[in-house]
């Protein structure tokens, strides 16, 4: 008898996010390896700025997701390589709408979506592989850079140095990234409609340089604390604005009355 049945999809055969791990304990930078060089606290504030500021105006917020330091799990034939981006942005993709939904992992094989942009922050111990610097071993799976660049075909993979300050961005053409040319450190993704560019400024009281998004009037967009900071700054204007109203209101009430006016009447 012919064999009928169409082969199952991928998606309904191969390990979903709840089957595979969400940490790596031997894979050095991670969470629960506090000593190692290549996990600090700046690779825990630079992806949250990423995250508060990326703000487009041309996808809702429920089409992006983005992820930091997350598991991206991008072969079916080798369900268990994954490798880890400092902070990554898919467009098109969900936001959990609850907490029981949050993602454990990116699954390629179940989301479909692969990244627009994926972003590393430079440390000594991950520097040489960031850049594509490092050939991947014999048996072994293929590298960040391989990975990004050959299997996801992430159209845009950005590295950010804060020691020297310097943000490099590749662009995938073809089959391969090309470095591109940033005026003022700074490059407008016009499927955005946003830029990202180095700031300085303080974010989480720390003073330094940081990965930030910017919009169409090349002002920096404003963080949460910013947002709520400025919403003081009109309340006390407002204030203020109504106490001298009044501080004037009671000035002439009180020059009526000297020339013997009764404003009351």
């Amino acid at each position: 008898m012919a064999y009928s049945e169409h082969p199952q999809p991928a998606s309904e055969t191969l390990p979903t996010m709840y089957d595979l791990l969400s940490e790596d304990p031997e894979e050095p930078g991670l969470p629960d390896v506090g000593a190692s060089p290549s996990r600090d606290v700046f690779h825990d504030f630079q992806p949250q700025l990423l995250r508060e500021t990326c703000q487009s105006p041309a996808y809702p917020a429920q089409e992006m997701f983005a992820g930091t330091d997350l598991n991206l799990y991008y072969d079916v034939r080798h369900p268990r390589w994954h490798k880890r981006p400092d902070w990554f942005l898919v467009l098109g993709v969900p936001r959990a709408l609850q907490q029981t939904d949050l993602r454990w992992s990116y699954v390629i094989w179940q989301e479909g979506v692969s990244p627009f942009l994926a972003i590393e922050l430079l440390s000594p111990g991950t520097e040489a592989e960031d850049l594509g610097q490092t050939l991947r071993e014999v048996n072994q799976p293929p590298t960040k850079w391989q990975v990004y660049e050959q299997l996801l075909r992430i159209p845009y993979y950005g590295v950010f140095d804060r020691y020297t300050r310097v943000f490099r961005l590749f662009r995938l053409l073809g089959s391969r990234y090309q470095p591109v040319e940033l005026s003022e450190q700074r490059f407008w993704f016009e499927e955005l409609k946003l830029g990202l560019g180095v700031w300085q400024g303080q974010y989480q009281s720390t003073e330094g340089s940081w990965l930030r998004w910017y919009d169409a009037e090349d002002s920096w967009v404003a963080t949460a604390e910013e947002i709520a900071s400025q919403e003081r700054q009109r309340a006390d204007e407002a204030q203020r604005r109504a106490d001298e109203a009044q501080q004037r209101a009671e000035r002439l009430v009180a020059q009526l009355r000297a020339l013997g006016v009764d404003p009351e009447d």
